[in-house]
């Protein structure tokens, strides 16, 4: 067995994976972050802006550097975050991307297996579930080490927004947005609780001038990705702080339930497409899949999600 490192390597030093870099660096639980990307200078100015910060007291003493991927060999995590991503104005055609970073997924992915198939891989690259399929069934890499981040953003944002209308904590927000990491996206209302509290006791138990609008709720957290888009470039925060939650989970051995993208293998009479459902995140990867209790309505989603990802996967002739 090889020794723990607390190694991470991210691949990609754009907008994400620099913010990821920081994300993680922040965390304090890594002794070396390698960053590898096609532009080497992008990648070698990230790295060293970055590791100026570890002078600071109370920052950990992190050696980050530019790499390649023979540095996976021994990493613990690794981090994909290449590829193209829609830009302010352009088509939101998922189709078009898909095709361009199963590419993408396909090099990483044959570069990756020549160093490793130890490594806990966390797949950030849109569409999300397209290419985290992809790389649990082609590479012959064990499918629990491949965690696609999935719907754990959207699920953020739900509890956020909640959070926000009724004055709490948001860490007292629970429940989940499962999936596609998409337009099929659905909240689990009859899961979502605030500190035991279901919503629809919300307004009465919690109080708000506005009643709930289950709808109008679900709909900001699915379009505020799009809206941040437009008002910045891009996101990454985020994404960023969602890779983060992962890492953490994965580096303490925490068994901590979060909402990822994974391939379905009968759960909730789903197989062979992948799409977010809870799941345990310990040292090993995914450990369980979770089939948690769905509504009929909320089960019937599911599956509308599961059959427009598995049209996606045929036709670019990746699924298995």
């Amino acid at each position: 067995m090889k020794p723990v490192k607390n190694k991470v390597v991210i691949i990609g030093a754009g907008m994400v994976g620099s913010a990821v870099m920081n994300s993680v660096l922040g965390l304090g639980l890594v002794a070396e972050i390698v960053v590898i990307d096609n532009n080497v200078n992008k990648a070698k100015g990230e790295t060293l802006d970055a590791s100026h910060t570890t002078s600071f007291a109370y920052s950990p003493n992190v050696l980050l550097r530019v790499g390649d991927y023979e540095d996976c060999s021994d990493a613990q995590i690794i981090i994909m975050t290449a590829g193209p991503s829609i830009k302010p104005g352009e088509t939101l055609d998922r189709l078009l991307l898909a095709d361009k970073n199963v590419k993408v997924m396909n090099s990483v992915m044959a570069s990756i297996t020549k160093y490793t198939k130890d490594a806990i891989i966390i797949v950030v690259t849109n569409p999300v579930d397209i290419v985290t399929y992809l790389a649990q069934n082609s590479f012959d890499y064990p499918k629990e080490k491949i965690i696609g981040t999935g719907t754990l953003l959207d699920t953020a944002r739900l509890r956020r927004i909640l959070a926000r209308k009724y004055l709490v904590d948001t860490k007292n927000v629970h429940g989940y947005v499962l999936g596609e990491h998409g337009g099929s996206a659905f909240a689990t209302w009859s899961l979502v609780n605030v500190a035991g509290i279901p919503y629809n006791e919300f307004d009465k138990i919690l109080g708000s001038k506005d009643p709930i609008d289950t709808d109008a709720i679900l709909d900001e957290a699915k379009t505020t990705g799009l809206k941040i888009l437009q008002l910045k470039g891009y996101t990454s925060s985020g994404i960023a702080m969602s890779v983060s939650r992962i890492v953490k989970a994965v580096l303490l051995n925490e068994l901590s339930i979060l909402p990822v993208s994974t391939t379905l293998d009968g759960e909730y009479g789903i197989k062979n497409v992948a799409l977010s459902i809870p799941c345990v995140i310990t040292s090993d990867g995914i450990s369980k899949k979770l089939e948690v209790p769905l509504s009929p309505e909320e089960l019937k989603k599911l599956k509308i999600s599961a059959e427009n990802l598995g049209k996606i996967l045929d036709n670019l002739n990746i699924r298995k």
